[in-house]
């Protein structure tokens, strides 16, 4: 019979060394850190980017809740005129450049409260704010004071324009012309033109027609 055939293992002292020596430790520390870094950007660029468009649309709401609670005022427009609280006649719209106060109907009494339906409010900018002020009450007392709601921030400037009957844009409300008619006899303009400037958004301009013929 053959003899075994008998296998020697090799010396200790021969037998390769498994690991990673500290240069190759190194090198895949740096390159680790440099992918970090890179995908961190990019995380943090993407979370930028999501509270911007968050942000941009909470802006957008807020421009457009604005808008709609100018036009629903607007639109429900009266021509009834009304006391300051010094006692001087004020006709149902008026305003200039920028501000404008008028009665409108619709006043909304959940509550059943025994008060009248007619509201008269206000817009204007104030410390970068376009606010709204609105009364209790048409015929003020010396004491009446407005609420006042800041409905945006941010805003630049707000400019209006008037429409009158002719067709021709005015700057204020009533105007030159219509300075010797009395304050209640003075007619609703036909449209308001609108426009805000908003930061960083630019301007933005809304046309909204008034009940009536503007006679």
């Amino acid at each position: 019979m053959p003899a075994a055939t008998v296998r020697q293992r090799p010396a200790l002292g021969h037998a390769r060394a498994c690991g990673f020596t500290l240069l190759e430790l190194l090198i895949a520390i740096a390159v680790f850190a440099i992918m970090a870094a890179l995908a961190y950007g990019g995380l943090s660029s993407v979370l930028r980017a999501r509270e911007a468009t968050a942000a941009g649309a909470l802006r957008l709401r807020a421009v457009q809740q604005t808008m709609l609670l100018l036009g629903r005022d607007l639109d429900q427009a009266v021509p009834r005129s009304i006391r300051d609280q010094y006692g001087d006649v004020k006709p149902a719209l008026y305003g200039g450049a920028d501000w404008i106060e008028f009665t409108h109907d619709g006043w909304a009494n959940p509550t059943g409260a025994l008060r009248s339906e007619l509201q008269r409010v206000a817009y204007a900018v104030r410390d970068k704010k376009l606010v709204r002020d609105s009364w209790q009450v048409l015929d003020r007392a010396p004491d009446s004071t407005p609420y006042e709601a800041t409905l945006l921030n941010g805003v630049t400037s707000l400019t209006l324009r008037y429409l009158d009957a002719a067709d021709t844009w005015q700057e204020s409300w009533p105007t030159q012309q219509q300075q010797g008619i009395a304050p209640q006899q003075l007619p609703l303009p036909r449209a308001v033109e609108v426009t805000l400037k908003l930061k960083p958004w630019g301007s933005i301009t809304r046309l909204f027609r008034l009940p009536g013929d503007g006679k």
